[in-house]
């Protein structure tokens, strides 16, 4: 398709249409081969489930106005309100033609009767969809004014600050109460604006307040954390947009299609936990084949978080096969939590002796400074500054590439200057800060041996359900 606009550039539209038409008809060829469904009686019991291969190929020929929906967002970059108008027009010319093409193909006489049937299906839609849209609109409209509240008041900026009094410098406390807020702030919001409100107002928050208790991780991690929680707001009751969508589509009842779903999200909601802890889910700083390990493992883990949670995996848990499979799924999602504790990253050392610990700290390695200084208002403040150490013959050398240079006043250690543009610079470092803890990496086993007692536990499980009765689900037809 790459070509076909510089080579027709009057007439591309036309050749898109003429291609698209090709596909549908050839679709809809398949389609014909197949009875016509039945349309199901919303209120007799569900005794029995439709044929996955008739049902998929009859409808094959309704995927082309999500093709043209994608197709005009992702490539041709189109505005959102102009591609779904591209491709609500594609599927009011598939509802006006495909009963009378259908007709002709099966070799039906009646064909007035078929574009009749054609223009019903249409209004039909038409009437259907205005009526669904307006629980959207009114719950549209009611997360308009929470949102322009949040806006115009200021309530949003001073959410963030409630953050830091609550929390009261723990790191989970922090990623809890931020989470809280994404919901709080995404509710009502489309995708672009949710992200935009969640990264400018609790971002930030996660980044002062980590580097303040000793949780630096990169920014797309902090990022994605607010933004999962922002979006996870549009199945969350009371506004829950997607949920009054859904509802509208099923029949259900929005707020009980809400609370469900919110149940259901819950189970996924210790995924972006994992990002802030264990970077590698987000493939950051891992070669080709690393990504491809943390994608196996990561998959294994998410099954077996679910069936913790749903409390069946190959037959029903009991309650300490439920916290193995836990105990086994946080182990393969993040497994340095363990190895910390057998082996630890860092040794404390003297600040005083900072020149003796970047001397046996490998170069390009990072050494953890815990300081004492002055913000930008001027209120004290105390953070965790991540120092690379450069190439240098002694410890005092490296310090001094590094840009730093110290005095010491009495038991203190005080940063006398910093260089511009420095490591030290860089890592924010500033002069008369007091340097409180000095954290020297070690060396530590690979974390990933810690799959190896997680992986026999697994062994362990598997080998008592595989000896139950249960331990096959049952494939008898689904009763009314």
């Amino acid at each position: 398709m790459g070509w076909i606009r510089p080579a027709f550039p009057e007439t591309a539209g036309y050749i898109i249409f003429a291609f698209l038409t090709a596909v549908y008809v050839g679709l809809l060829y398949i389609s014909s081969k197949e009875e016509e469904l039945k349309l199901d009686d919303p209120n007799a019991p569900v005794a029995s489930l439709p044929l996955p291969g008739p049902t998929i190929r009859s409808g094959l020929h309704f995927i082309l106005p999500v093709v043209v929906l994608v197709w005009a967002l992702m490539v041709d970059r189109l505005s959102p309100g102009l591609s779904a108008f591209w491709a609500t027009t594609y599927m009011v010319f598939i509802l006006i033609t495909q009963r009378p093409l259908t007709a002709i193909m099966r070799g039906e006489g009646n064909f007035v009767g078929a574009v009749y049937r054609g223009i019903l299906d249409l209004i039909d839609g038409l009437e259907t969809g205005a009526r669904n849209m307006i629980g959207i609109g009114i719950a549209t409209a009611t997360a308009g004014i929470i949102v322009g509240a949040v806006s115009q008041t200021g309530v949003g900026s001073a959410l963030a600050d409630v953050v830091e009094v609550l929390s009261g410098g723990h790191i989970l406390a922090i990623l809890f109460l931020t989470a809280v807020l994404s919901l709080i702030l995404g509710m009502g919001l489309p995708t672009t604006a949710n992200y935009i409100v969640v990264s400018a107002l609790l971002a930030p928050v996660i980044v002062t307040l980590g580097q303040q208790n000793g949780l630096i991780v990169p920014l797309i991690a902090v990022h994605l954390f607010v933004f999962y929680f922002g979006i996870m707001a549009d199945v969350t009751p009371p506004v829950g947009l997607a949920s009054f969508a859904a509802a509208a589509v099923s029949g259900g009842d929005p707020i009980k299609t809400g609370v469900v779903a919110f149940f259901y999200s819950l189970r996924t909601a210790a995924l972006p936990f994992l990002f802030i802890f264990n970077t590698e889910l987000l493939l950051i700083d891992v070669t080709w084949a690393q990504g491809i390990f943390v994608f196996i493992v990561a998959t294994i883990a998410m099954l077996l978080f679910a069936a913790a949670t749903q409390g069946w995996f190959m037959a029903r848990n009991r309650f300490y096969e439920t916290l193995a499979l836990l105990l086994i799924a946080f182990t393969l999602f993040r497994p340095g939590f363990w190895m910390d504790m057998v082996s630890p990253p860092y040794a404390e050392e003297n600040p005083t002796e900072i020149a003796a610990a970047a001397e046996t700290t490998p170069a390009g390695e990072y050494l953890r400074l815990r300081v004492a200084g002055l913000n930008d208002l001027g209120d004290p403040i105390e953070f965790v500054a991540l120092l690379t150490i450069p190439e240098g013959a002694t410890g005092d050398e490296r310090l001094e590439n590094a840009g730093l240079v110290f005095r010491q006043d009495g038991d203190k250690l005080i940063i006398d200057d910093v260089s511009f543009g420095s490591p030290a610079a860089t890592a924010g470092l500033d002069w008369d800060q007091e340097v409180l803890r000095v954290l020297r990496p070690l060396g530590q086993p690979t974390k990933y041996l810690m799959f190896i007692p997680a992986l026999l536990l697994l062994a362990l499980i598997v080998f008592l359900q595989r000896g139950r009765p249960d331990h096959r689900p049952s494939r008898k037809p689904a009763a009314a």
